[in-house]
């Protein structure tokens, strides 16, 4: 009787994780371009809305974000909405990139053997994405404030009857020669403990709560474990609000101690507790809370463009990288008899 011979079987196993970190962090760069460009306007009417102190009998010098945008662009014009947006779109694309891309490798490396990512290891990871970006966010976001807090020391000097005309001009490369000619590379550090509590915090609230909420919405195809770009948005948008009013007190104390021209009347701090007691003193509660309106307004699309970009996958496009393709490893055949 002829015997049956069964065939070759292959044993495949489980598909492998697998991390492209160069995609991800041009991707990142890119994010960071067109986002701060749609929203720069908007982040300089925070910093002077932060920065504008009341007047000697309780004026202020902008009544709210309507008032500051206004009067911006009647002063300086529409180039004047993008003060100190040059430095900003050179440094936000290591910065976003470091953000974004640093998230998903900490995500990755955190991630336990059965898939699983608890919600700690998801902070735990976005805190040490915030923790990797201040090396850029800090001498960035110095540079950034002086530029755009210059209208309003130039603002509040004119209000008050005083001649602007001695008034230096102020250029991210005249703030860069100056701190390194009197403080070396460490002036350009300067609030980097304040903007370490302000990056990493928001991305230990921001990073999980987007993956969550992005978790929610329709995928791009039935196989798919990436949302639909505009849900990409809507949660990055979402998050990006709520991080943001949630770690506002920490970026006003933050903007404060970078100011270095102050204008009439403006407080001088010594470190992070310093500023939280004397501003809790002067200026009561509500101002750690002052462009809070205004910086969810500005971060809220600009994580929800950053975000959609991001998973755009214009790296891989160009690389020529398939971002949806799923390794498989194929094990030795074993043959049955």
């Amino acid at each position: 009787m002829a015997s049956a011979v069964k065939g070759d079987t292959l044993t495949v196993a489980p598909p492998a994780q697998q991390f492209s970190l160069l995609p991800k962090v041009i991707n990142g760069g890119i994010a960071g371009i067109i986002g701060v460009s749609c929203v720069f306007p908007l982040d300089l009417v925070k910093t002077r809305l932060q920065n504008q102190k009341l007047g000697p009998n309780g004026e202020k010098l902008y009544t709210g974000m309507a008032d500051c945008f206004m009067k911006t662009y009647r002063a300086e014009g529409y180039f004047g909405m993008y003060r100190g947006s040059a430095v900003n779109i050179l440094l936000i694309t290591p910065e976003k990139a470091i953000k974004l891309a640093a998230n998903d490798f900490f995500r990755h490396k955190l991630t336990r053997p059965d898939g699983s990512l608890p919600i700690s290891r998801e902070m735990m990871a976005g805190g040490s994405a915030g923790l990797c970006q201040i090396v850029v966010t800090t001498p960035m976001e110095l540079l950034k404030i002086q530029l755009q807090d210059a209208g309003r020391v130039a603002a509040q000097m004119k209000a008050a009857g005083q001649s602007t005309a001695n008034l230096p001009k102020i250029s991210a490369l005249s703030v860069t020669r100056e701190l390194l000619a009197t403080k070396g590379i460490f002036g350009l550090y300067r609030g980097t403990k304040a903007t370490m509590l302000r990056d990493v915090s928001f991305s230990m609230v921001y990073f999980p709560l987007f993956a969550n909420l992005n978790k929610l919405g329709p995928r791009r195809s039935p196989d798919s474990q990436e949302a639909v770009f505009w849900w990409s948005f809507v949660s990055g948008c979402a998050a990006g609000s709520i991080s943001a009013a949630a770690v506002n007190p920490a970026d006003v104390v933050k903007t404060r101690l970078q100011l270095l021209n102050k204008g009439a009347g403006d407080e001088s701090y010594n470190g992070i507790f310093d500023a939280f007691k004397k501003i809790l003193k002067n200026e009561g509660p509500s101002a750690f809370f002052k462009g809070a309106l205004c910086r969810m307004i500005v971060i809220a699309p600009l994580f929800g463009i950053a975000q959609m970009v991001y998973y755009f996958g214009i790296a891989e496009s160009l690389m020529g990288v398939d971002k949806n393709k799923k390794p498989v490893t194929i094990m030795p055949a074993t043959r049955e008899k």
